[in-house]
């Protein structure tokens, strides 16, 4: 004789509806906890550590002059190429009257370069100091498991977040020997947190 089927009580259901609300709940906060923690971990960098301008290295003045000759180019660190045939050159001020003149002159050569050298520096150290945060971030969850699961989720997954965003963001201005050693860190350090939630 086959077993008849227990028809839902209204108890059941009730029960089964609100344990899907509560993983609706649990998970909102985790995402909730990996976006604001990733938000504050990168305002707070660009708080403290101001990210370089492009005004402090190329003034205004470079561009906002006519540039007849090389010497006059070189002079500013910029950079002369010239021209197989004379051009006329209009006048930034548009006041004075054009100059013919044997080239084109890219005044912000130099300091565009040095621009983005030090862009390359300040990367490389935000680079450094979201991973940190991101590896901090993992063993905090994995240390506060016992408190809240929520948590301890919300925290491991934001600290791999800012590690994957610290990536994307240096990858490809980064030495070989610098991505070996920073993703040995964070692999080890996925793993000892990885091996301690095991053993516990």
């Amino acid at each position: 004789m086959n077993e008849k089927e227990i028809p839902n009580t209204p108890t059941s259901l009730a029960t089964s509806q609100s344990g899907k609300t509560a993983r609706i709940v649990k998970w909102a906060i985790i995402i909730g906890i990996i976006i604001v923690l990733n938000l504050f971990i990168n305002y707070a960098i660009s708080l403290i550590y101001k990210a370089p301008e492009i005004s402090g290295f190329c003034p205004n003045e470079l561009t906002s002059k006519l540039y007849t000759d090389k010497a006059m180019c070189v002079g500013v660190g910029g950079q002369w190429n010239e021209t197989t045939e004379p051009m006329m050159s209009a006048p930034t001020d548009g006041m004075s009257k054009p100059v013919l003149v044997n080239g084109m002159c890219d005044p912000t050569y130099t300091c565009s370069q040095k621009f983005n050298d030090s862009q390359s520096v300040y990367n490389r150290n935000v680079f450094i100091m979201l991973v940190i945060l991101g590896i901090l971030s993992i063993v905090g969850g994995a240390y506060v498991t016992h408190l809240s699961s929520v948590v301890a989720l919300g925290f491991s997954f934001g600290g791999v977040i800012s590690i994957l965003i610290g990536a994307i963001r240096y990858w490809s201005n980064m030495q070989d020997v610098l991505r070996v050693v920073v993703l040995g860190v964070a692999l080890a350090a996925l793993v000892w947190v990885g091996i301690k939630k095991i053993k516990e």
